[in-house]
């Protein structure tokens, strides 16, 4: 299997050897941004117990928030793939962007004009300093792979994703598609 690079875009697929890790057992991050200064992304598999009506109240809504990761976890963040719609986007790849106007985005939702298939929500992200998530991928952490869904990831089911990878990279992952997520469990 050819080893690529992390960029923005692609997908950081956890490594089964770090099981017990709270934060990234079994989590599959999206990278927002990748350069020499560090890496920024979110994980795409972790829904929390709140809904967006919880976070913000003024805003009447049922949409899932996910666990961004470890850092800033009292900030709110989101992803979409509606540029057209939220001012201010920035483009991550394949046509998913990263922020924008808020007060846009409270509307729309408030409108119906937007739907849990083209925007996430994230308390926190995930961030690495400019060497760590190199040092990281050095000690087998993560398994880096292009973003194969693109835009469409958004619908991709939190349940199943990282299985779902385990079994695409085949080989030796195949055996830890099926083990229980807590390994004393067996």
């Amino acid at each position: 299997m050819i080893s690529l690079q992390p960029s923005k875009g692609h997908l950081l697929i956890a490594e089964p050897s770090i099981i017990g890790d709270v934060s990234f057992n079994r989590s599959v991050v999206l990278l927002a941004d990748h350069s020499e200064h560090g890496s920024i992304g979110f994980i795409m598999n972790k829904p929390l117990d709140y809904r967006l009506a919880d976070l913000v109240p003024e805003i009447e809504s049922e949409f899932k928030i996910y666990n961004g990761g470890p850092v800033e976890q009292d900030n709110l963040y989101f992803i979409h793939k509606v540029p057209d719609l939220i001012p201010n986007s920035v483009e991550i790849s394949s046509g998913i962007y990263w922020g924008g106007d808020f007060s846009v985005v409270s509307v729309l939702i408030s409108e119906n004009k937007i739907t849990p298939n083209e925007i996430r929500f994230f308390l926190g992200y995930s961030g690495w300093d400019s060497e760590q998530l190199n040092q990281e991928l050095e000690a087998n952490s993560w398994v880096i792979v292009e973003n194969s869904y693109k835009k469409n990831i958004f619908v991709k089911s939190y349940d199943t994703f990282w299985k779902e990878k385990m079994i695409e990279l085949g080989g030796d992952y195949l055996l830890w598609s099926n083990a229980p997520e807590d390994p004393t469990y067996n």
